[in-house]
């Protein structure tokens, strides 16, 4: 009897149905995929627990997946872009060759350079007699020189010596790529241990000597010293101190200036790359010499009209930044004193015509 209840209740009941873990994870992934969240999404990309069930996915992690998604359905959107540049160029440098301007001349400049076997030395040991923005200022003279000296056609074997303290420091922290810097010595060293004393010329617009011709065998320092004429003579006394020889460049005896024959950093270094060039020292100074400086060729200032100070500002609209500022402050202070007698006898007159008016308290004007 209870074989035969037993054996009913096995007929009426269905047999239970086990799925395998792999099953599981089958059926899962599929309704994952039939979700409108993840429609865009590849199953694959989604991170699944150990049990087989799909772990919660954040909106962020949406997000990056969407953008990954969406880079490489544009690779070959980007890909077709670089191709179109590069037809681009190309076409641009056809119409240059067709417009007369030869591509292949700036390397058949390069391939006429012949350096020069003088030597150029930027002295950095002003260091501590310079605030941070003349450093600055010291910094873009002498980038502009390294970038001169790279595109002359006799270029100098260029150093920088007693290189530290403040410039390095703007230097690393503004122009990293200098470490990269080609044909050129960056000294930590004073520049009267890296090279020999007798070869050593100091160029100084305060010495007596003065420079006819460019000696190639010689090293010619230039102070690196921006100061707004604060430290007067002081490279030359410091050639003095050294014993080294030293000398001016002969602007005196080919130009005339009205202002300070004081030159910047880079304009001493560019006239010697252009007297190199020409082995013309006129030229090479009316090369290089900004315009602000007022030279004319000595001889020809005697042929041109004779202008006097104050007319001259007049005409500038300012006063010249080399120039002193005291014309300049005393017809300031003669124009003030009329415009106060001016004003004054006005005033009077005023008082006289109005003598029977009343007045309403304080001064009428």
């Amino acid at each position: 009897m209870r074989n035969n209840m037993s054996s009913e209740t096995e007929g009426n009941t269905q047999p239970l149905v086990t799925m395998s873990p792999e099953e599981k994870l089958s059926d899962d992934k599929k309704e994952c995929e039939e979700t409108s969240v993840l429609e865009d999404v590849e199953v694959t990309e989604l991170n699944w627990d150990q049990t087989g069930q799909p772990e919660s996915i954040s909106k962020r992690q949406m997000k990056k997946l969407m953008r990954h998604k969406q880079w490489e359905e544009q690779r070959d959107i980007r890909k077709q872009k670089r191709k179109e540049k590069k037809i681009k160029r190309k076409l641009e440098r056809l119409s240059q060759v067709e417009e007369g301007a030869d591509c292949s001349a700036k390397k058949r400049i390069r391939n006429e350079v012949v350096h020069s076997r003088a030597r150029l030395v930027i002295d950095c040991s002003f260091d501590s007699l310079m605030v941070l923005k003349d450093v600055k200022k010291l910094h873009k003279q002498i980038q502009r020189c390294y970038a001169e000296n790279r595109r002359a056609l006799h270029p100098v074997q260029f150093f920088l010596t007693s290189h530290g303290g403040q410039l390095k420091q703007n230097m690393d922290e503004n122009d990293k790529g200098w470490v990269n810097w080609k044909d050129i010595h960056v000294k930590s060293e004073h520049y009267n241990d890296v090279l020999k004393k007798d070869e050593l010329v100091y160029l100084t617009s305060d010495s007596p000597n003065v420079l006819k011709e460019l000696d190639e065998t010689k090293a010619y320092v230039i102070g690196g010293l921006v100061d707004h004429n604060h430290h007067k003579g002081i490279t030359y006394q410091r050639a003095m101190e050294l014993g080294i020889e030293h000398a001016q460049l002969p602007l005196g005896n080919f130009v005339k200036m009205n202002s300070r024959k004081v030159l910047a950093v880079n304009h001493v270094f560019e006239i010697i790359l252009a007297y190199l060039e020409k082995r013309d020292w006129k030229e090479a100074f009316f090369t290089i010499l900004p315009q602000r400086k007022g030279a004319v060729p000595v001889g020809q200032e005697e042929g041109t009209a004779k202008v006097t100070k104050p007319e001259k500002e007049v005409a500038d609209g300012g006063q010249d930044s080399d120039s002193d500022s005291e014309t300049g402050e005393t017809i300031e202070q003669n124009t003030a004193v009329q415009d106060e007698h001016i004003h004054k006898d006005k005033k009077d007159l005023g008082a006289r015509d109005n003598s029977d008016e009343p007045t309403e308290g304080g001064n009428s004007t």
